[in-house]
């Protein structure tokens, strides 16, 4: 055990933080462990948060330090966060502080899973977290990238880990946008072992990035025996990512969509970005064609613009008429306007009824031919309509029981 720095701190402490906390330690040589707690909730949880620095000290080996702990309402994962970051400041140490993962993540995800809305949460403002998945996003997003401090990055990563365990995000997909590769490498320890199912890869350039993102992800795997696949989405942010889609669409069978970032790739381009996106036209169709090939989803960029949802309405409009199917949020209100919009509209639905009941019977006669009217009935023309099925029904447009309801 190495002594690093005198002092280490970490969390925030401006006077508009809450749920969180700054925690100060200065590890000394005598006098146990002195605690001053500053809590507004002191009388209701000051015995656990002691509880809880007590245990973790103990953990790590430390029986002499100064603990100063400002709380803002933190919640025992962030507490713990917190503290064992400032402790790893001071000391050499490998050893993690685990909390128990709660009952409530134990969902899975799949290949297949509808990503229409995805919300991005600041990896080290743990408020943004707590109550993230009761807006129903199809995905939630504890960023480590673009929105952490360079001087922060070490603190999210266990902030993050530790809220992957915790924090219940009421079936959302758990997905976690790492730092750019290679740096993002150093962040998969904190991420692969606890129960994410998805990363997001940004400003991807090559599918030998994404070679190397599996290979250490199976090493990290096979070292904690994680069994569950961990999916890719890689951010296409310039205009050689644009040209490389298909080899980073194709380079892994855990890529499960291409995402297109629009403010680095206009900014790379050497345009504006504009409300009409003329300017990434044809990157857009690239990539859409690219996941097609492929067969993965296509994910549109966020629309900057919080304030105005007829906008918004609009640009998802036009996102999924080139192919689309979803982008991602960076507000809550965003969220309905974007399910509304990419979801299957009634004409579509209508038809994907009549080619799938078409299907059906043919399969039952033994038919190796499906028409419907005049018209042949390819096998991918059924499989999008089976999708368009299936998406209706998740979204509650229409019974699982549609066939025998029809019949009737």
């Amino acid at each position: 055990m190495a002594k690093k720095i005198q002092i280490a701190t970490a969390g925030n402490n401006d006077a508009k933080v809450r749920s969180d906390c700054f925690v100060s330690v200065e590890i000394t040589t005598s006098g146990g462990l002195q605690i001053d707690l500053k809590s507004k909730v002191k009388v209701l949880f000051g015995e656990s948060i002691l509880k809880l620095t007590n245990d973790i000290f103990k953990f790590y080996g430390i029986k002499n330090a100064k603990i100063a702990i400002d709380d803002r309402g933190a919640l025992p994962f962030t507490l713990s966060a917190r503290m064992e970051s400032a402790i790893k400041q001071l000391i050499d140490n490998d050893l993690e502080f685990l909390p128990e993962m709660i009952n409530e993540n134990n969902y899975k995800s799949s290949k297949e899973s509808f990503r229409f809305s995805r919300l991005y949460l600041p990896g080290n403002t743990p408020s943004m977290m707590i109550n993230a998945g009761i807006h129903n996003p199809n995905g939630i997003i504890l960023d480590l990238e673009d929105s952490v401090a360079p001087a922060k990055k070490a603190e999210a990563q266990l902030l993050v880990r530790n809220a992957l365990r915790q924090v219940d995000f009421y079936k959302a997909e758990r997905m976690v946008r790492i730092n750019q590769i290679p740096k993002g490498l150093d962040d998969l320890k904190y991420i692969v072992p606890h129960n994410v199912h998805l990363l997001l890869v940004p400003k991807c350039e090559s599918g030998d990035q994404i070679k190397l993102l599996d290979k250490e992800i199976e090493k990290i795997k096979k070292q904690h025996k994680v069994k569950t696949p961990i999916y890719y989405m890689p951010i296409i942010e310039s205009a050689l990512g644009v040209e490389k889609a298909f080899e980073i669409a194709a380079a892994s069978e855990n890529v499960v969509s291409l995402a297109i970032g629009l403010e680095d790739l206009t900014a790379d381009l050497g345009v504006k970005r504009t409300a009409d996106a003329n300017e990434s036209f044809y990157a857009r169709t690239r990539l859409v064609n690219a996941c097609k090939a492929v067969g993965i989803q296509p994910i549109d960029s966020v629309f900057s613009d919080v304030g105005d949802m007829d906008a918004l309405a609009k640009n998802v409009k036009i996102s999924k008429s080139l192919g689309f199917e979803g982008m991602g949020c960076i507000h809550p209100r965003q969220i309905k306007v974007i399910h509304d919009n990419y979801a299957p509209e009634t004409d579509e639905i209508e038809k994907a009824k009549k080619i799938v009941n078409a299907f059906i019977e043919a399969t039952e006669k033994g038919l190796g031919v499906v028409s419907l009217g005049t018209k042949m009935i390819d096998p991918p023309v059924v499989k999008r309509a089976q999708k368009i099925i299936d998406l209706s029904i998740s979204l509650g447009l229409i019974s699982k029981d549609w066939r025998t309801e029809n019949a009737e």
